[in-house]
């Protein structure tokens, strides 16, 4: 008889952990885009209160200041997926502090808090293989050099080539009472010390004069199909046409978008234009800052073709001249790939930077946005060092506060952000040019859902990125507000680091982790 019962109890358990992992399964199947509240976990006591700010000074800050600070602990979990948003119960930060470093950057702080640990997709070890994708870019001497801090944060160890069509200076057209100036031959030596230098920091980079010096911008860019053409190898598959600004925050992004297609079909992908009105007036094509993937079975046909193409196109702009030979030669039409951005937009770009989406490219980051100062991608993107696929991830601390990680930390007062549907994006940007007789609304194609943009500092306050940095131990970032009306300025500090030790396995259920 007690042995009869003592079957019936472990029955009726195993039944009931049966019914438990059904209903979470049932549960997860229909809310798997839903972000749910995690518990938030603390980590390992790094240094929680440091004595030292010496890094401060260096922000060219004006004192005093209202400062707060946290360390994170990236732990990298391969059965976690990126998330648009996850939700954390529990704040990011301490309370702020009045601070003064004018003096002593040495200080005592009086709100101190254990990291959190945050739990995010595994990355692998090391840059993606990309040896079969070969990427061209026409520019000049000075701006590829001024290109490489930001190629250094996508190109270096991933065995893709880069070909670069470089001159000294570009032609001008001739202006009233003056001749039109020539373009200027890169100087051999100026052009070998870069390659050399590029080739040293880990890029396969490989520079050339253009294939006719007196060609216009446009037509270099198109040469470029052939130059990488005529320099594939057996393992190439794609030809990449791209800006000296034009900026991949994942190469296994890439990669992986890329591998959905058959390289030995005809392939055209690229970018529309986010503005319709750019898109009616320059057509369905794959605009050039944004990136123009061709299969090297379509680059073929292009290359093969280039002196009628060359002859039978008098576009001014580079990759539409690759569109109408394109459309010349073969039935072949783009396919768009919509996280692939031309950036076409003005003003205010925060609704992009915070959508919480991963863009497999960002064109006119150096101009466009913030005034036309434009955004510092390499730095931004230096936290993807630690967390590998985070940047521009989106995590949402109790009930106010959303950090875009790399871009923003946001807080929303009275109870505004329970308000927001956060799946759409803010359209904070400036009102794109209206198409005559057109309902789109200038990004109906490209960026919704949006909802309409918050008063900053009234229903949104916003702490933006002015500095990162890779330093012992990990990735420091400063987030800064501006006071207004006689209010002091304020400065959030995340430190980022790799969790260097196992979290206990009772405890992993309570890591920040990523669903939604």
């Amino acid at each position: 008889m007690l042995l009869r019962t003592k079957s019936l109890i472990v029955f009726l358990c195993l039944l009931c952990l049966s019914s438990v992992a059904l209903v979470r399964h049932l549960y997860m199947s229909r809310h798997a885009t839903i972000a749910e509240w995690l518990p938030a976990l603390k980590g390992h006591p790094v240094n929680p209160c440091p004595d030292n700010l010496d890094w401060l000074p260096n922000l060219d800050l004006t004192y005093p200041i209202r400062y707060a600070r946290r360390d994170i602990l990236v732990n990298p979990n391969p059965d976690r997926k990126r998330a648009s948003i996850t939700k954390v119960d529990a704040s990011l930060f301490p309370d702020f502090q009045t601070i003064d470093l004018t003096d002593d950057p040495k200080i005592e702080l009086q709100h101190c808090a254990e990291p959190l640990i945050f739990d995010v997709p595994a990355f692998a070890e090391g840059p993606s293989d990309a040896s079969h994708l070969l990427f061209g870019i026409s520019t000049t001497l000075r701006r590829l050099n001024q290109s490489i801090p930001q190629l250094l944060r996508w190109l270096p160890g991933t065995h893709a080539k880069l070909f670069v069509i470089v001159i000294e200076s570009e032609r001008v057209g001739a202006t009233e009472g003056q001749e039109e100036t020539p373009a200027v031959k890169a100087d051999p030596k100026h052009k070998d010390e870069l390659q050399s230098r590029m080739r040293g920091l880990g890029m396969d980079a490989t520079l050339f004069d253009p294939l006719a010096l007196q060609d216009i911008f446009s037509e270099k860019y198109f040469s470029m199909v052939k130059i990488i053409y005529d320099n594939r190898n057996e393992k190439t598959q794609w030809i990449n046409l791209v800006d000296d600004d034009t900026f991949f925050p994942s190469m296994p992004a890439l990669v992986s978008m890329l591998g959905k297609y058959d390289p030995r079909e005809q392939h055209y992908i690229g970018g529309l234009s986010e503005d319709w009105w750019s898109v009616t007036k320059y057509g369905m094509m794959g605009f050039g800052g944004a990136g123009v993937f061709l299969s090297i079975t379509l680059a073929e046909v292009l290359a093969s073709n280039y002196r009628l193409c060359k002859e039978s196109s008098h576009a001014n702009a580079g990759d539409i001249r690759v569109m109408e030979c394109i459309h010349l030669l073969t039935d072949t039409k783009l396919t768009s790939e919509r996280n692939l951005h031309q950036v076409d937009l003005d003003g205010d770009l925060s609704g992009i930077y915070e959508s919480g989406r991963l863009p497999l490219s960002l064109h006119h980051w150096k101009t466009k946005g913030n005034g036309g100062k434009g955004y510092n991608l390499p730095v931004m993107h230096l936290v993807s060092d630690v967390c590998g696929e985070c940047f521009l991830q989106r995590w949402q601390f109790g009930k106010d506060t959303i950090l875009s990680n790399g871009y923003s930390i946001a807080m929303y007062p009275n109870k505004k952000l329970k308000e927001l549907h956060l799946m759409e994006m803010e359209a904070t940007w400036s009102e794109p040019t209206v198409v005559d007789g057109s309902d789109n609304r200038g990004i109906d194609h490209s960026l919704t859902p949006t909802r309409p943009a918050l008063r900053l500092d009234e229903e949104k306050f916003q702490y933006k990125l002015i500095d990162s940095a890779v330093v012992e131990g990990g990735v420091r970032q400063s987030y800064l507000h501006k006071g207004h009306a006689g209010d002091i300025d304020s400065l959030l500090e995340l430190f980022w680091m790799e969790n260097k030790k196992e979290v206990e396995a009772e405890g992993r259920l309570g890591v920040v982790g990523n669903k939604g």
